[in-house]
């Protein structure tokens, strides 16, 4: 997964470990859901273009653009050039790294927890 910093500025991010300053990036694509639903859309279809997302979630194209640019940010999706159009596709490697990172960190030991 590319390695980029939780965007709360440098002082904030740098008192955090690189595992927490990812997990709190990977929330943040979640937190949306013309994301997500952008997400399932690829995963259903393989690939597509901006303006089939456009079609599909009913969303304008400057907004869908803006959230296919967070998505790339994380590296969760690639794009290819075909003509005049950008193709996008779920990036498997970083989808099953991203993944990981989730994995571990909500498989923790639940049963040293008090409740409250």
């Amino acid at each position: 997964m590319k390695q980029y910093t939780y965007k709360m500025g440098l002082t904030k991010s740098e008192i955090f470990t690189e595992q927490q300053n990812k997990i709190a990036l990977i929330a943040k694509v979640f937190g949306h859901p013309a994301r997500v639903a952008i997400l399932e859309h690829l995963f259903r279809i393989n690939s597509c273009v901006c303006g089939d997302l456009v079609d599909e979630i009913g969303l304008a194209q400057p907004t869908i653009s803006q959230h296919l640019k967070e998505l790339k940010h994380l590296g969760l999706i690639k794009g290819s050039i075909e003509g005049t159009s950008v193709c996008y596709c779920i990036n498997l490697e970083n989808w099953m790294n991203m993944k990981k990172v989730m994995l571990v960190f909500l498989d923790q030991d639940i049963s040293k927890v008090n409740l409250c």
